[in-house]
């Protein structure tokens, strides 16, 4: 029956939609401030690397050794300076 693929075709649809619905949310609540934290504040940074807009998760190691303190440690030391401009702006 025709209705049927139409209904086949909506239901997959809806699936998708909701599926990048969720994935989005749960981008964001990583971020949320939690009072700890936490290296996904930084997964939004991009690092204007050799004129490449570069993730800082692709430059640096990022830790949390303390509940108020992330460490960001790139494998590259010449790239310290762009990397400190990226993340206070």
């Amino acid at each position: 029956m025709p209705d049927d693929s139409i209904i086949d075709e909506l239901l997959a649809d809806a699936a998708e939609r909701m599926k990048k619905a969720v994935e989005q949310t749960s981008g964001e609540l990583a971020t949320v401030r939690t009072g700890r934290a936490s290296p996904n504040l930084l997964d939004r940074v991009v690092v204007d690397y050799h004129g490449v807009p570069t993730a800082l998760r692709q430059l640096a190691q990022i830790g949390a050794p303390e509940a108020r303190l992330l460490t960001v440690q790139p494998y590259d030391p010449s790239s310290i300076k762009q990397i400190e401009k990226a993340i206070s702006d």
